[in-house]
């Protein structure tokens, strides 16, 4: 069965640099991410960490970064410890954050692929939405 990709497209009235911090600074993405502590290194071959605590049950979701364009681009493997599926490479998907500015206004294309159907799609679709609108209003 093929799996799905999804690219959704964000806009915030901020400078690039900003976005980019919001992307990657633990302290600002535990104030928006419903308390996710981020972990990594930033550094290719390196472990990527999202842990938190989400409805009562703990969660520790990880990947490994791939690729890294400091302020304009990241790409990083992920598996998610509440998908239900066991951590395997086959299970992961890959994660990208593609940033441009353009007149004071970032753009961020998010890409996720390895998705099963198109109810998850649109459930991760939403998720991206929601998480990055409280980054936009931190930053905006």
């Amino acid at each position: 069965m093929e799996k799905l990709k999804l690219t959704t497209e964000l806009k915030f009235k901020a400078p690039i640099s900003k976005v980019w911090q919001g992307l990657t600074d633990p302290e600002m993405v535990k104030a928006y991410f419903f308390g996710t502590n981020l972990q990594s290194s930033w550094r290719v071959g390196e472990p990527i960490v999202f842990s938190g605590e989400w409805d009562g049950k703990k969660y520790e979701d990880h990947g490994t970064i791939q690729e890294i364009d400091p302020g304009k681009f990241l790409k990083y493997s992920y598996w998610s410890s509440m998908s239900g599926t066991d951590d395997k490479p086959e299970n992961y998907a890959t994660i990208t954050y593609s940033l441009t500015e353009n007149k004071g206004e970032t753009s961020l294309i998010i890409t996720q692929d390895n998705i099963k159907n198109e109810e998850a799609k649109q459930h991760s679709e939403q998720n991206w939405q929601g998480v990055f609108a409280g980054l936009r209003k931190m930053i905006e």
